[in-house]
């Protein structure tokens, strides 16, 4: 096991009635069209909803980034059913993912516990720059079978455990020891370790997916297998994880829906991308069928949804980040800000937004509360169990955030190099490992990281740089090396 650092408990509070958590279900809340209409009626559904144990739903989107839904600013792309599952439930408007890639920010979910921690601090398998002037640390390229991931946590309490899409927590090899299969999920559909399909058009060339009929699609495809599950297991509790391969590249859209952006699009707009829009549009309607599912099933008001991203916007897809610097792969927020939104029926207060940060480490303790689990004996938790936002309508009355962090010790193509940051309150920093240097940022003001503060806030600057150093060596972070073959000429060039 890496390092050790207090357990963390996570129990939900319970009625004094022994039927449900703490602030349960509350009928003036709720917004779900299968209900009877008199409040006799309604009241008696909600009895009988809370007296059952809840239902979880995580689906998660590859580089999406934080301006790519409607809801969250963009005109261009068309999320309708995306944001009525914003609008019904609570909306972070400062979600963040625990890594500017992907592996690590899955990880970062499943578990509970920052990148560094796990040293899953890239995606699996990186980038190779051998000539670069710092050497990359013998990093983890799996994901333990004894870290213990949500489906294991809620398996004992007779959850029924699904994994459709995109897994990329194993090694180059596939080793099935890694998969899965093995961390508590009953089946696996589509996950292996692939980080991006070879076609969202069948065939899929996917070893865990079995091809449709020719010319399927795969976002279609992923929803499918979903819905299925949940009909399967609508009369017991589950955990549905839905890691959808979308939006990541290669940019492969239905025809009809590109040419319909084609049609509208304006090159000088800021996002203008005709497939990518088209992408995010099928990705927003499978999100439509699955909670549709949920209705149809009679599972919606007792099941929790929670829809983010694993990293922020691929550039060249997305073509910008509204209101935020760069992207996926970045030391800067448009790298690491991703949608984040939570709907928690008879919780969470329809259309509330919250401006609190929070990190997809924040997951795994969520779902503990809301399911009365509790970590197991000797586990480390690095995340913060987010159910008292949501049961305050995203307001911080005791809230305890503590700083996020984040570690990337490696060169990305997006042209990033080692980094480290931290953010308290309104303030981020960023260390970067090649040459010392820090950036200071006052996200309040500046979001966009344009004016660096650290000269003119020299005090606020060493605190977080000395947390930063404090939360490094908590984590037992690996660090990268002086590189015996660095190549001046090679790196200038990569910078440039």
């Amino acid at each position: 096991m890496l390092g050790k650092s207090p357990v963390r408990d996570t129990v939900v509070p319970h009625s004094t009635d022994g039927k449900g958590p703490l602030d349960g279900p509350d009928p003036s809340m709720l917004m779900r069209r299968h209900f009877l209409a008199t409040p006799f009626a309604l009241a008696t559904s909600l009895r009988g909803a809370a007296q059952k144990p809840l239902n979880f739903v995580v689906i998660l989107v590859d580089d999406w980034g934080m301006t790519d839904a409607s809801c969250y600013g963009s005109r261009f792309y068309r999320t309708p059913n995306i944001d009525k599952l914003a609008a019904s439930g609570l909306r972070f408007t400062q979600g963040y993912s625990a890594c500017t890639v992907c592996s690590p920010s899955r990880a970062a979910i499943m578990t509970g516990k920052y990148p560094a921690r796990l040293h899953i601090t890239d995606w699996i398998t990186g980038h190779k720059y051998p000539w670069a002037k710092l050497s990359v640390p013998d990093w983890r390229m799996y994901l333990p079978a004894e870290e213990r991931t949500i489906a294991e946590a809620l398996k004992p309490a007779g959850y029924a455990t699904a994994h459709v899409g995109k897994w990329h927590l194993t090694t180059q090899n596939g080793d099935t020891a890694y998969m899965p299969e093995k961390q508590g999920f009953d089946i696996n559909i589509g996950g292996e370790h692939r980080g991006q399909p070879p076609s969202y058009f069948s065939p899929y060339g996917i070893g865990t997916l079995a091809d449709g009929p020719k010319g399927e699609y795969l976002t279609d495809r992923e929803q499918l297998e979903a819905s299925k599950f949940i009909r399967e297991n609508k009369t017991r509790p589950f955990f549905l994880y839905l890691p959808h391969y979308a939006v990541h590249t290669p940019l492969q859209a239905k025809q009809e829906k590109i040419a319909k952006y084609k049609a509208v699009a304006d090159a000088s707009a800021p996002q203008h991308n005709p497939a990518y829009a088209a992408m995010i549009e099928s990705l927003d309607e499978n999100v439509g069928r699955l909670l549709t599912t949920l209705e149809e099933t009679g599972v919606a008001d007792r099941t929790v949804v929670i829809l983010t991203g694993d990293n922020g916007g691929f550039l060249p897809a997305t073509n910008t980040n509204l209101g935020l610097r760069d992207g996926k792969g970045s030391v800067y927020e448009g790298g690491v800000r991703v949608p984040f939104i939570v709907r928690w029926p008879g919780v969470t207060r329809a259309g509330t937004t919250c401006d609190v940060p929070v990190i997809g480490c924040d997951v795994h303790p969520t779902i503990l509360e809301m399911s009365g689990q509790k970590a197991a004996p000797g586990q480390i938790i690095d995340g913060v169990s987010i159910a008292s936002l949501l049961r305050n309508g995203g307001a911080a009355r005791g809230w305890k955030r503590r700083e996020l962090y984040w570690h990337y010790p490696h060169y990305h193509s997006s042209g990033a190099t080692p980094y480290s940051a931290i953010r308290r309150g309104d303030w981020r920093l960023i260390e970067f490992h090649e040459d010392g240097r820090r950036e200071l940022y006052d996200l309040k003001t500046d979001p966009e990281e344009k004016l660096d503060r650290v000269r003119d806030k020299a005090s606020i600057a060493k605190d977080l740089s000395s947390r930063l150093a404090a939360w490094r060596t908590r984590m037992g972070a690996q660090m990268p090396s002086p590189n015996p073959n660095f190549d001046p000429a090679k790196a200038s060039q990569r910078k440039n």
